[in-house]
């Protein structure tokens, strides 16, 4: 039977959320969490023998003696294929994720393999070094990635030929892998270009590069007279949360009055993001929405005004897409409010 090591963060092996990201690697005989999905897909095939855990921060605050001992910790198990994550859209666990799979390749010469969301930034740093496959943005997912990367898992463990991304599931990294279709080259244009007309769903066979490019407005011509607002995607809001803003993939944002505050205090203000430590930030929250500044500004006419309102999310793990959403909503409101320039600020 073939031999698997898993890596998995604090989370996914119960101990904890963000305070807990702080613990050291440690090692476990057997299965952890996520891992017994992938047994159960492994079948009789394989076997995970030992699972590696390890916080997202100390993982990457000690980046060289964490991955030093990982390798010693793997080594020791001489498996046939290391697994870390998935990592989904958590950004530090799927740094951490492609940073010890490469790191266990390079010098143990063992298969290795992945799984994250697309806009992780784990998968733009590692998907052309190290397969990763495709997952959707949160664990809610599991299943379906687990579905897709077990089988490449026993692939790449038994040294079998790995085909192209679209068969496999793993994210394109820039291999071109020759294989035979069923359907010759202009049929298949045509019924991409029949359901295109129709308005159906198709799946190119050349995906372009879809690059966000965003001109510049013109500069502020009296930054003296300019009402400025703050939005942040650092998550301070009020204490309690009261819109109960999600500390990961937030599904919304908050608009709240700091008309006459002078100062953002911890007895009145918090940080709702579950992505970096909270303890500087909950001190002083103008560590992150910096209204005290703003007001010496404002006092010494440097500014204008501060917008009564700020506006505010949570960064970690919030897709792309809801954050555009956002933008588009509430920039309506500063535009109507006559706001003239927006500092925006994150972790």
């Amino acid at each position: 039977m073939l031999k698997v090591v898993h890596y998995i963060n604090q989370f996914f092996a119960n101990i904890g959320g963000e305070e807990m990201a702080h613990v050291p690697a440690e090692v476990r005989e057997g299965i952890v969490g996520p891992g017994l999905a992938f047994q159960q897909a492994f079948g009789e095939e394989a076997e995970i023998v030992a699972t590696i855990i390890c916080g997202d921060s100390y993982f990457n605050e000690n980046l060289e003696e964490a991955k030093q001992t990982i390798i010693n910790m793997v080594k020791k198990y001489s498996p046939d294929l290391f697994i870390a994550g998935p990592a989904f859209n958590a950004g530090r666990y799927g740094v951490a994720c492609g940073t010890i799979a490469m790191a266990v390749r390079d010098e143990l010469n063992i298969p290795v393999l992945s799984g994250m969301y697309r806009e992780n930034p784990g998968a733009d740093m590692f998907k052309n070094s190290i397969y990763v496959v495709s997952t959707k943005n949160s664990a809610a997912g599991m299943r379906d990635a687990v579905k897709k990367m077990a089988p490449l898992a026993l692939k790449l463990a038994k040294g079998e030929k790995v085909g192209a991304s679209a068969e496999e599931g793993y994210m394109p990294n820039g291999k071109r892998v020759n294989f035979f279709e069923k359907e010759r080259g202009s049929r298949r244009a045509v019924n991409m270009l029949i359901k295109k007309l129709n308005g159906k769903e198709f799946e190119t066979e050349f995906p372009m590069p879809d690059f966000d490019r965003v001109d510049p407005n013109p500069a502020v011509k009296d930054i003296t007279k300019a009402k400025i607002a703050l939005v942040t995607s650092g998550g301070i809001v009020p204490k309690g949360n009261p819109d109960h803003i999600e500390s990961s993939s937030a599904s919304k944002y908050g608009k709240y009055d700091i008309d006459g505050i002078m100062d953002l205090t911890e007895a009145d203000f918090a940080t709702a993001h579950g992505g970096y430590d909270p303890v500087y930030a909950n001190l002083d929250p103008d560590r992150v929405l910096p209204v005290d500044v703003l007001r010496e500004f404002e006092k010494e006419g440097k500014i204008g005004s501060i917008h009564r309102y700020f506006y505010t999310t949570v960064g970690n793990g919030t897709a792309v897409k809801n954050s555009k959403a956002f933008a588009e909503e509430f920039a309506k409101e500063l535009l109507a409010d006559g706001v003239d320039a927006v500092i925006l600020t994150s972790t």
